[in-house]
């Protein structure tokens, strides 16, 4: 967490600005806390009336659990209750949810959650899948993400009255990470913009989503568009105070950092010969860092394990789970892609709830088995195996006749499960009777199967005192059955999408670069692998420049230490 940070001479005039703000500054330069500093002056001053609050928008539900636990030692607890803290995506929800129906009359709009919208969408070119979130809208109302801002901006340009209402709500609006927002999200802060003052976090050094719409000129369009008073901070590190993690995240981009050496920051190159483990000089790292955190005076420690690729941070999470002779498994947290996981919990909670017979739970199963294929990769192309296997299960919907070792096989192990199913006997506890539907599911010999069962372990949304837990707890206790458990799954994973209750990250946590982004740590781990992962994989001004931008915010995640592991015969070429 960033240390408190001293009000200076032009933070003081920051404060008492009257109109819209721009403030720039890199990674624990203090954009945060001057924010919501700002916010506690605004309450202090007794500008807001009755029913007002100040709103403070971000993107990533980790970023804001961090915001908030920011501002409650920040801001007195009664002041807290007239700043919200909220995503893009929860806001403009929170607008669609009860303004909707200004857009589709009397139909209604239903929410078209990721894992339903990746199993829609993996047959439809990606140049059409635009065309084809907007048909789903208009013809089903079903709202895809990526058209939240597109139709919440709809809804205030529509209704006037609407856009007075929200500004009355929130007359000063404070947005963060105002360098990644793609265009619709940035036409909606201008409308907002019209009534509301907007302060606006940013910096440009962290722009690391030009590929879902994030411009190089989204700043210069602010200034022009708002000509708010500016503040620059870029050169303040309260984040990291003490190291050179910051100047070498800075030296980076520029490429000065080859001959130099760095407080706290460790280059580290390793090998594999035929004999070893992949990631066997990783796991020796985190471990000798825990060790190290673990002697430390700090009662509360993190350390992120930083890699470029989805394939990579599974391959790792793997191998940090085995146990061997001379190595212990490392209890960790995986930021997972949820598609594969959400799409596996609807599976299971299918078999939870069951049918009458064998038949209809084996005509179940083929359905949910075939949208978890078309969805487990999310917005990523199927492969050729999934395409064969989906055209499979889609003979199965349609014909009785099976024909194929590969079809029996499939076929054959589903109508197994099925009759497990039926034959089993519940104990009435929802967490164990969900583990024992899993482990039909695992104990499979068919591949795409086991991977079900090995995906919805990542799911951990039916812990004691959970919504989904407690639901089904009433059906077995009224009805001795779990009808209505894929519903309530499905109602519980919804949810999960714009809870904000979410823990500062502690212990051991492994994710992409692009997910750490808002993220902080005590020590970091920059991880790329030998034969895939790389910080670099393309060639190009733009890849390198993006690569770059990637590679300074994984460094800049770390508050004590940072080390970067990169393959000794073909190193990161930016180090």
């Amino acid at each position: 967490m960033e240390s408190a940070i001293h009000l200076c001479e032009l933070r003081r005039e920051l404060l008492n600005s009257p109109g819209n703000i721009l403030v720039q500054g890199g990674p624990g330069s203090g954009k945060t806390t001057i924010a919501l500093l700002k916010a506690a002056h605004e309450i202090a001053s007794g500008s807001l009336e009755r029913g007002q609050r100040i709103l403070f928008l971000s993107f990533a539900r980790a970023t804001i659990a961090r915001v908030a636990e920011q501002a409650s030692k920040n801001i007195s607890v009664h002041d807290l209750s007239l700043l919200e803290i909220n995503t893009y995506h929860g806001f403009a929800w929170n607008l669609l949810r009860s303004h909707g129906y200004l857009l589709r009359k009397e139909r209604g709009i239903k929410l078209l959650s990721p894992p339903d919208a990746a199993a829609r969408m993996a047959f439809i070119n990606k140049d059409n899948r635009l065309a084809e979130m907007e048909r789903l809208f208009k013809e089903e109302g079903l709202l895809h993400f990526d058209l939240f801002a597109e139709n919440a901006l709809a809804l205030l340009t529509q209704s006037q009255s609407l856009l007075r209402i929200v500004c009355s709500v929130y007359p000063f609006i404070i947005v963060d990470e105002f360098q990644d927002t793609d265009e619709s999200e940035w036409k909606l802060i201008q409308v907002l913009g019209k009534v509301s003052r907007i302060m606006s976090l940013a910096d440009p050094e962290q722009r690391i989503y030009e590929f879902r719409g994030a411009s190089p000129n989204r700043i210069a369009d602010l200034k022009r568009c708002f000509m708010p008073c500016e503040f620059d901070f870029r050169f303040d590190n309260y984040r990291s105070d003490g190291t050179d993690i910051t100047k070498y995240g800075n030296d980076l981009l520029n490429q000065t950092n080859k001959t130099r050496t760095y407080r706290n920051v460790k280059i580290k190159h390793y090998s594999v010969t035929h004999n070893t483990v992949p990631h066997l000089s990783l796991k020796y790292e985190v471990l000798n860092n825990i060790v190290q955190l673990r002697r430390s005076n700090l009662k509360e420690w993190s350390l992120g394990i930083l890699v470029p690729s989805n394939q990579l941070m599974m391959q790792v999470s793997g191998y940090l789970n085995k146990h061997t002779v001379k190595l212990p498994s490392i209890n960790h947290e995986v930021a997972f892609d949820a598609e594969a996981a959400c799409l596996a919990a609807i599976l299971i909670a299918s078999l939870l709830e069951g049918c009458e017979n064998t038949n209809q739970i084996v005509s179940v199963l083929i359905c949910r088995l075939y949208t978890y294929i078309c969805g487990h990769r999310g917005s990523k192309q199927l492969t050729a195996d999934d395409v064969k296997l989906a055209n499979i299960l889609q003979g199965f919907k349609t014909s009785t006749k099976v024909t194929g070792s590969i079809q029996k096989q499939l076929y054959d192990d589903i109508y197994s499960i099925a009759e497990n199913r039926i034959a089993f006997n519940f104990s009435g506890d929802p967490a164990n009777d969900w583990e024992s539907m899993r482990k039909l599911l695992a104990d499979s010999d068919v591949k795409i199967i086991k991977q079900i069962a090995q995906d919805a372990t990542y799911l951990r949304f039916l812990h004691k005192g959970s919504s989904l837990r407690s639901h089904l707890n009433e059906q077995w206790r009224k009805n001795d059955n779990y009808v209505g458990a894929e519903n309530h799954v499905r109602a519980a994973l919804i949810q999960e999408q714009f809870s904000l209750g979410i823990k500062p990250p502690l212990g051991v946590h492994v994710m992409t670069i692009h997910k750490s982004k808002g993220k902080e740590f005590t020590r970091v781990i920059v991880y790329e692998g030998i034969f895939g992962g790389r910080v670099l994989t393309g060639e190009g001004d733009s890849q390198r420049k993006q690569s770059l931008l990637a590679l300074r915010v994984a460094v800049t995640r770390a508050q004590e230490q940072v080390t970067i592991l990169t393959p000794q015969k073909s190193p990161c070429p930016f180090l």
